[in-house]
């Protein structure tokens, strides 16, 4: 069945947009090494640092019919989540795409499928994560649905996570998880604050992290000298 859901449960805004001051190392860490989208899905230009509520989208392949149906389903915050439902890299989405969601107050896109316009889409200003760029176009004549759980690149998402994306690739957040993992970024952050400061100030990591005991446990020995030849 094609379905479109139109009204989600979003996290508070506040919590969504604290997320976009942490990478999505930080996040990934925070939350018990979890929700990370497949490495091959890449930024279409460097710099990009994003973090929004997912909008879905299960979309057939070779097909962007059903992303012209969710930019209407679309807020100011969100993310649109593209999984075709086969393998796909056709360029389902560009300039003009961009622009519409754009005036719709659309923070990105993230989608394990092809783009195009991709100089375009960085004179803009809109962020695009993406398996493929492909001049390739695509049709609008199959079915899908918005607004429902997909796997996308690899990870589930539901409509309402949490999506944090940077140059480093993309972490999902499960809506429900929010604000505990906000608080796990934070602090990891905080921690990481202090432990670069004494790396800045020449400490060693092997001792900061408390690593010559276990490394000698492990079997490592070190000497003085090369053997005689």
């Amino acid at each position: 069945m094609s379905i479109v859901y139109r009204n989600i449960h979003r996290p508070h805004p506040a919590i969504t947009n604290a997320f976009a001051g942490f990478g999505v190392a930080t996040v990934h860490e925070a939350q018990g090494r979890t929700g990370l989208l497949a490495p091959f899905m890449r930024p279409i230009y460097r710099g990009a640092r994003i973090a929004g509520t997912a909008v879905t989208v299960s979309a057939a392949p070779c097909d962007n019919w059903m992303i012209h149906v969710a930019v209407e389903q679309c807020q100011a915050g969100d993310i649109l989540v593209v999984a075709p439902t086969s393998h796909s890299d056709a360029g389902y989405f560009g300039e003009l795409l961009g622009s519409s969601l754009l005036a719709r107050g659309v923070r990105g896109l993230v989608i394990d499928a092809g783009v195009r316009d991709i100089r375009e889409l960085e004179e803009i200003g809109f962020p695009v994560w993406s398996k493929a760029v492909s001049a390739q176009g695509t049709v609008k004549e199959t079915l899908g649905s918005v607004n429902v759980p997909v796997v996308c690149a690899g990870a589930l998402v539901h409509p309402g996570d949490v999506i944090v994306a940077d140059d480093d690739g993309i972490c999902v957040v499960p809506r429900q998880n929010a604000p505990t993992v906000l608080k796990q970024s934070a602090d990891r952050e905080a921690k990481e604050a202090k432990v670069r400061a004494r790396l800045q100030a020449g400490e060693l990591g092997l001792d900061i992290y408390g690593m010559r005991e276990k490394l000698a446990q492990r079997g490592l020995k070190y000497r003085d000298e090369l053997p005689p030849e």
